[in-house]
């Protein structure tokens, strides 16, 4: 926690480090150390997804992704991913999604869109996008009275949001959460074990392996969005 280094040893305080499973294969379960376990958990631990419920996802990268498979694992029974990358819809579908929708395809707000395509039935929102404006757009697409909106996307530093105090009053929750809200130490060990019990499949979330000598690639891969998640193996 709080230490990244390519170093073959590393001395780190006790309470930084989670023992796992010798049986999990470490090229697999290294994306249970952060961006899987931030959106699986902002749906389990930090939403508490109810079985039979509706549930938007705003930003379909890795943790986004990971957010679809909590909301899966939950048991929602309607799952809309929201990107503008229409080229992302097919891996949300694989993963869980029911349906995928573009904002760029209405000229109505996307909070309408959602009330109409659900008759205004949206218990949970996942902002996993770190933009000011989907965040507050999030918050007013959940159900007014019982909805839930959680913000996973990091926002931008020394930023202002502003918002309408009445998408709270009527009775939303608006949640925050870092790690989806779960306890290293903890959590990670029982991740490990789940992913070995075939509860997740993280192989959906892994589009490319490459040796380290290639990390450039990696990182290009990712800022042009043509990888979810690449694994550089030594």
């Amino acid at each position: 926690m709080n230490t990244s280094t390519f170093t073959e040893y590393t001395v780190v305080d006790e309470s930084s480090v989670a023992k796992i499973d010798d049986a999990a294969p470490p090229e697999k379960v290294c994306l249970i150390g952060c961006g899987f376990s931030t959106g699986y958990g902002a749906a389990v631990k930090t939403g508490k997804v109810k079985p039979g419920s509706t549930c938007v996802v705003f930003g379909l990268g890795g943790v986004g992704l990971s957010v679809i498979m909590g909301c899966k694992s939950a048991g929602a029974s309607r799952i809309i991913g929201i990107d503008l990358n229409k080229d992302k819809f097919e891996k949300a579908m694989a993963v869980g999604a029911t349906e995928c929708i573009s904002p760029k395809d209405s000229t109505k707000p996307i909070s309408e869109v959602l009330s109409e395509m659900t008759g205004n039935n949206v218990g949970y929102t996942f902002e996993v996008i770190g933009h000011l404006e989907t965040m507050i757009d999030a918050l007013a697409s959940c159900h007014m009275n019982y909805g839930t909106s959680v913000v996973v996307g990091v926002p931008p530093s020394a930023k202002m949001l502003t918002y309408d105090p009445m998408l709270l009053f009527t009775g939303r929750t608006w949640k925050g959460c870092v790690f989806g809200g779960l306890k290293s130490r903890d959590d990670v060990p029982k991740l490990v074990t789940e992913f070995l019990a075939k509860k997740f499949d993280l192989d959906q979330l892994i589009t490319h392996v490459l040796p380290f000598k290639k990390i450039s690639e990696g990182f290009e891969l990712l800022n042009s969005g043509q990888s979810i998640r690449t694994v550089l193996t030594f």
